[in-house]
């Protein structure tokens, strides 16, 4: 069986004056990175792919770095385009995030419609599942469009139950069949 690791990005520099696609990893996020690398059971991982997200890219740069990988980009990959509202404080960015998840045929205040980013994060992974031949595959991105993907795979509703409970966290499928073979779980303690 070949096996897909949905990876989210782990803790980044959060700079209001920065537009958040290109954030990068914070201290901590690097360090757990590296230890999900160098720890994590990933099979004979053959390929790694990110969004095209500084924050991903990192993440990923890591990874593939471990195993002696190059980083393939996907643009389809990317977070929910959040970028009508910009950075939002935390309390205000997780009400969104809320209204995002429970009224995922609307547009909540101009971001992204979760049906949306829920097709193009799906047609990404096939884009680049259509071309893959090895045992086990790393997709690097975001948490937001990791439970989206997540939802549909499971065949269930759009859910912010369904999200990870903070950054830096993985979920596998089959690649053949596409059946989740665990949810989140962490990439390494915080």
């Amino acid at each position: 069986m070949s096996i897909a690791y949905f990876i989210t990005h782990p803790e980044v520099v959060i700079d209001p004056d920065t537009p958040v696609p290109q954030w990068h990893l914070s201290e901590k996020g690097v360090h757990r990175m590296r230890t999900f690398a160098s720890q994590a059971d990933l099979g004979r991982l053959s390929a790694v792919w990110a969004s095209a997200e500084t924050k991903a890219i990192e993440a990923a740069g890591i990874l593939a770095g471990h195993f002696g990988l190059p980083v393939g980009v996907h643009s389809g990959l990317h977070e929910n385009d959040r970028s009508a509202t910009g950075f939002l404080p935390p309390l205000e960015f997780d009400r969104m995030a809320d209204a995002f998840f429970a009224r995922p045929e609307e547009s909540v205040r101009g971001w992204e419609r979760a049906v949306d980013a829920q097709a193009r994060v799906a047609a990404a992974v096939d884009t680049i599942l259509n071309d893959f031949s090895g045992e086990s595959i790393g997709l690097v991105a975001h948490g937001g469009v990791g439970t989206l993907l997540l939802c549909k795979y499971l065949g269930v509703p759009i859910t912010r139950a369904a999200d990870q409970p903070f950054q830096g966290h993985f979920w596998t499928f089959d690649i053949a069949t596409r059946r989740v073979l665990h949810r989140w779980r962490e990439i390494a303690p915080r």
